[in-house]
């Protein structure tokens, strides 16, 4: 029995020792605000941008086509003949479904685009982040509005710390610091 209290009483001991070893800092990241500052960010919306504009401008080109076969179609209904007039709407509904079709594939290529570039963004920022923790000594960083967080103090808020890391580790100049208008 005393050997017992004995071990009790070194384990309450040394438990605080333990304690103090392991880091017991957290800290938040505003992951939306590292995309849209960093310049790695900035890099992979514009081009994932661009790509969208692209499809929207040929999107744009099909709906035109198809406007344009549409009051064709219209303006001549009377004078055509049946088998052409049956031609003719049987090439609005296949262009109809083309478009469709565009719009669908388009979307997709966009959202697997996106998915892409935020796998590479995150792979690329993870050692970063990894490093300004250890630095800190932060036990947990958590991602500030996904994380089912309700409330995080400024304190522990590092986003500005990792875009600024960030744009260092990836040789991307820091924005210079604005000076008040009077």
């Amino acid at each position: 029995m005393k050997k017992f209290l004995v071990t009790v009483a070194v384990a309450a001991l040394a438990a605080p020792m333990f304690a103090q070893s392991t880091p017991q800092r957290f800290a938040v990241i505003d992951v939306q605000k590292v995309l849209t500052q960093s310049g790695p960010g900035k890099a992979a919306y514009e081009k994932l941008k661009k790509m969208q504009d692209d499809r929207m401008t040929r999107a744009q080109q099909m709906n035109d086509e198809l406007t344009k076969l549409d009051s064709d179609i219209n303006a001549k209904k009377i004078s055509l003949s049946d088998d052409k007039l049956t031609e003719m709407q049987k090439q609005l509904a296949d262009k109809r479904i083309a478009m469709q079709r565009y719009a669908q594939d388009a979307d997709r290529e966009i959202g697997e685009a996106r998915d892409r570039e935020l796998q590479a963004l995150e792979a690329r920022i993870k050692p970063v982040i990894d490093q300004i923790g250890k630095e800190m000594g932060i036990a947990a960083i958590f991602n500030k509005f996904e994380s089912g967080l309700v409330y995080a103090s400024d304190a522990i808020d590092i986003t500005d710390t990792v875009v600024k890391r960030f744009n260092e580790a990836n040789g991307t100049p820091q924005p210079a610091a604005s000076t008040p208008k009077k």
